[in-house]
C-alpha cells in the first residue's frame, strides 16, 4: 500500500466538508476527498433547485439532539447568522436575498449550482486539492502519528489531522452512505441511534389518498406540559400520507416512537390560524351552510372530508347546528388527529437525527476528545434542525470551526 503525506484530509465535499477544507486550506495544505463525481449534491437538490442557504433568523433552541442544548447554543456562538451571511456575500461571491413569505435565504440567481460551485471555487482559491471519486473504506493510526486513510483504490493517505465530513445516510443518492458513522463507531465514538429526520409519513392503508395535491399552511401539536411540540408551515395530502415542511419538522417524533417499538404520540392538526373560541363564533348562528363557511378558509375537498367525519351535511345551515355537532366540527378544524403508520425512511429524508454525541468534541474546534487530531462536523454529529436553512446553517458552523481547529484555535 502506497502513501503520501499531507497536512489535513477531509472526508466528504458536502456543505460541512467545503466549509472545512477551505478554512483549513488556510493553515496548511488540504486535500479534499469525495466518492461522487461532483461533490455538494444536496445543495445542488435543496430548496427545489434554488438552495435555501440559510434562515433569516435562527434559535438554537430549534434543534433536536439527544446530547446538551447547550452544547448546540455554545456552537452556533461561535459564527453568528449575520456573519454567516456575510462570509457567503462578501467572501464566496453569493449575494443572497430573503423570501419574505417564508422567512428563507436563497441565492439572488436562484440556482443552488452557484452555491455548490462557487463554495468548491473559493475552497480551491485558499488551497485545498479536491478529488472526486476517491472513496474512503478505512482510518487507522499512523505509523509516526496522525492519521491513515485508506481508499478503495488501495491508495492511502497519511495525515496529521482528519476532518470527517461524510454525512449520515439520509437522500443516499447524493452519495450518503453512513461511512463516516461507521468509522467514528469503530473509532470508539458514542453514536445516538441514527433515524431518517425531516422525512415525509404515511398511512397504510392510505385512506387520504383522494386528497393527494390538497396543500394549506397548518400547525402541528403533540404532547402537554414541558414536552410539548409545536410546529408550523406548509402541509400536503400525498398519494401515501402526509409531507411539507409542518409534517417534515414533526416526523421525527413519529419515527423515534416508531423505531423503539413505542407507541406513536398523537399529532393534532389545527388546519387554520383560527383557534376553537374563533371558529366557535364564526359557526355560531346564521343563514350561511356551513360547508361555505369553510370553503372561504380551507380547500373544497378538506372541507368535504372533515364535515364528513364530524357527521354534518355541508349544506347545513349554522343556525340548525345543534351544540355537538358545532363541537364536532370545531375539534375537527382545531384538533384534527394525524393517523400515521410509518414514514418514508432516508430514502426521502432531508437529514440524519442522531450521530456522534456533542460531549465527545471540542465545542471551539470539533476536535474529538477521544482521538486528537480527529475532527467532526455536520451531519454526522447528534443534531439536525427544522426545515428553512438550519440544517445547512449547521453544516456552515462546524464546517468552519472544524477548518479552524486543524490549525490549533478554536472558532
Amino acid at each position: 500500500m502506497t502513501a503520501t503525506r499531507i497536512a489535513t484530509v477531509v472526508i466528504g465535499a458536502g456543505a460541512a466538508g467545503i466549509l472545512a477544507a477551505g478554512h483549513a486550506a488556510r493553515r496548511g495544505p488540504v486535500i479534499l476527498l469525495e466518492r461522487t463525481r461532483d461533490g455538494g449534491r444536496k445543495i445542488l437538490i435543496s430548496g427545489g433547485g434554488r438552495c435555501n442557504v440559510l434562515p433569516s433568523e435562527l434559535s438554537p433552541s430549534l434543534y433536536i439532539t439527544a446530547s446538551s442544548p447547550n452544547i448546540v447554543r455554545n456552537i452556533f456562538r461561535s459564527w453568528p447568522l449575520d456573519a454567516q451571511r456575510e462570509f457567503f456575500e462578501r467572501e464566496v461571491g453569493i449575494p443572497l436575498k430573503l423570501e419574505p413569505e417564508s422567512g428563507k435565504l436563497f441565492p439572488v440567481s436562484d440556482k443552488a449550482r452557484d452555491v455548490r460551485d462557487g463554495l468548491l471555487a473559493w475552497a480551491v482559491r485558499h488551497g485545498a486539492v479536491v478529488r472526486f471519486g476517491r472513496t474512503v473504506t478505512g482510518l487507522e493510526p499512523a505509523t509516526g502519528g496522525g492519521w491513515r486513510v485508506i481508499l478503495a483504490d488501495g491508495d492511502a493517505i497519511d495525515a496529521d489531522r482528519v476532518i470527517i465530513a461524510t454525512g449520515g445516510l439520509s437522500v443516499p443518492q447524493t452519495g450518503s452512505d453512513g461511512t463516516g458513522l461507521k468509522l467514528l463507531r469503530a473509532l470508539g465514538h458514542t453514536l445516538h441511534d441514527t433515524y431518517p429526520a425531516l422525512t415525509p409519513l404515511t398511512l397504510d392503508p392510505p385512506v387520504y389518498a383522494g386528497l393527494a395535491g390538497v396543500s394549506l399552511d397548518v400547525t402541528i401539536r403533540s404532547g402537554q406540559g414541558r414536552g410539548a411540540f409545536a410546529t408550523g408551515g406548509g402541509f400536503l395530502f400525498t398519494h401515501r400520507g402526509y409531507s411539507g415542511p409542518a409534517v417534515l419538522n414533526a416526523s421525527h417524533l413519529v419515527v423515534r416512537a416508531r423505531l423503539a417499538r413505542r407507541s406513536i404520540p398523537s399529532l393534532e392538526v389545527q388546519w387554520t390560524a383560527l383557534g376553537a373560541e374563533q371558529w366557535e363564533r364564526e359557526l355560531g348562528s346564521g343563514p350561511a351552510h356551513i360547508g361555505r363557511v369553510l370553503g372561504r378558509q380551507l380547500p373544497g375537498r378538506l372541507v368535504d372530508l372533515l364535515l364528513a367525519e364530524a357527521g354534518v351535511a355541508p349544506d347545513r345551515p349554522l343556525s340548525q347546528l345543534r351544540r355537538e355537532e358545532r363541537d364536532r366540527v370545531v375539534a375537527a378544524l382545531t384538533r384534527w388527529p394525524l393517523r400515521v403508520t410509518s414514514d418514508e425512511g432516508y430514502k426521502k429524508a432531508e437529514v440524519t437525527g442522531g450521530g456522534v454525541a456533542l460531549d465527545e468534541i471540542v465545542t471551539g474546534t470539533m476536535e474529538s476528545r477521544l482521538h486528537p487530531g480527529l475532527f467532526i462536523c455536520g451531519e454526522a454529529l447528534d443534531c439536525f434542525g427544522p426545515i428553512g436553512g438550519y440544517n445547512f446553517a449547521w453544516a456552515w458552523v462546524t464546517g468552519r470551526a472544524a477548518g479552524i481547529g486543524v490549525g490549533g484555535k478554536g472558532a
